[in-house]
């Protein structure tokens, strides 16, 4: 029995990894023992920044809010703490799918023993996941609605994986990929695309033998793009990777959040969501991770096809009246501004052009982090 927690419609949390470098080389440094010892003096970032696997990251987690720009102005008021912080011990942070240079082999397991399980269990793709990425939950009002949301949201993993993608380098290599951080983490036992459940039921079924085959021991286990988070009581997108700004993060936040909440509307007035066979699904990441703003991915289950970026467009113009009452108008708006200023994949890569330089590449990475905004390539 998976019990489903009772959450307000639409309600907002974000998480948000980080990643956390030596402010005079840029490359990753395994210190965040030392950055959460120093929060652990204040009350509000204690338990707003919390450790990950490798000792290189750190994760800023928001409250629950109802509208964008609280739960982002939340994160803004922690990564100021933490920016004091980081300064007096001669660190910097910064965000992306992957750091472009740092070398998986130098970084560092936090000693917890679910990290050493999944090390000994994954081995060397355990070991290769060096990557950062943003989670957004939004708040189900029934259990009923989760899986036929869930279905009908993996239409929009390719609008996410295309806008956020921000891994093109990885090791110091460039991968051709707008996003090799979604190729990558794949690769973990239950990562990936979720599968297509039909009722609740289905779904308990799965985590059980999940449970009973040992594959999973805690439901959190479960790693999908999106999944549902019965203790929250959310529907957790996972798809996304590391966003460098904050004015990106609320872009994006704005758009799960709308997407979740006219889908949980469509439920209310009796309307069957409309889904796409799962081989689809598989094409589209694939698409958006490869080519990121210039992926041609299969919009519905006839099959019909259009540039990504064409598709978020209508999207965000369809959407208008649900950011309207949610109040993230302006925060929906800007998705529009990846197809004009680019990507975080395509600002690497035209830095990378100019400079010759993948310092100068984490270099921008880090400005971007600490403007909250793109400053191009």
């Amino acid at each position: 029995m998976v019990t489903f927690a009772q959450s307000p419609r639409s309600t907002l949390g974000v998480e948000w990894e980080l990643a956390l470098v030596d402010a005079q080389t840029l490359d990753l440094v395994p210190r965040a023992g030392e950055v959460l010892d120093r929060l652990a003096e204040s009350p509000r970032a204690k338990s707003a920044v919390v450790g990950e696997m490798l000792t290189n990251t750190v994760e800023v987690v928001s409250g629950v809010h109802t509208r964008v720009a609280d739960a982002v102005g939340d994160l803004d008021e922690t990564i100021a703490e933490l920016s004091g912080v980081l300064g007096a011990q001669g660190l910097r942070a910064m965000s992306a799918g992957t750091h472009p240079f740092a070398k998986w082999q130098n970084q560092e397991v936090t000693d917890k023993e679910r990290y050493a399980e999944l090390i000994n269990r994954t081995q060397w793709w355990g070991r290769h996941m060096l990557i950062f990425g943003v989670h957004t939950h939004v708040g189900i009002d029934s259990r009923e609605k989760v899986l036929p949301i869930l279905n009908s949201l993996l239409r929009y993993v390719p609008h996410l994986q295309a806008v956020s993608a921000s891994s093109p380098f990885w090791s110091a290599t460039d991968t051709h990929y707008a996003s090799n951080r979604a190729m990558m983490f794949q690769q973990l036992p239950t990562a990936g695309l979720p599968f297509q459940f039909s009722n609740w039921s289905e779904y308990e079924k799965y985590v059980s033998d999940m449970r009973h085959t040992g594959v999973i021991d805690e439901i959190n286990e479960i790693r999908w793009d999106i999944r549902p988070s019965p203790g929250w009581g959310t529907i957790e997108v996972r798809v996304c990777d590391g966003l460098p700004t904050s004015a990106e993060v609320a872009a994006v936040t704005a758009f799960v959040q709308c997407v979740v909440d006219d889908l949980s509307e469509r439920l209310d007035h009796g309307e069957t969501l409309p889904t796409m066979p799962n081989w689809f699904h598989v094409e589209n990441k694939w698409r958006a991770a490869r080519y990121g703003m210039d992926a041609i991915i299969i919009e519905n289950a006839a099959a019909e096809e259009r540039l990504v970026t064409e598709v978020i467009a209508d999207e965000v113009a369809r959407l208008a009246p649900v950011a309207q009452r949610l109040g993230c108008e302006a925060e929906l708006a800007a998705m529009d501004d990846f197809a004009s200023i680019g990507a975080s994949y395509q600002r690497q890569r035209a830095r990378f052009a100019q400079t010759e330089s993948l310092t100068e590449v984490a270099r921008l990475l880090v400005d971007e982090f600490s403007a909250g905004r793109p400053l191009g390539g």
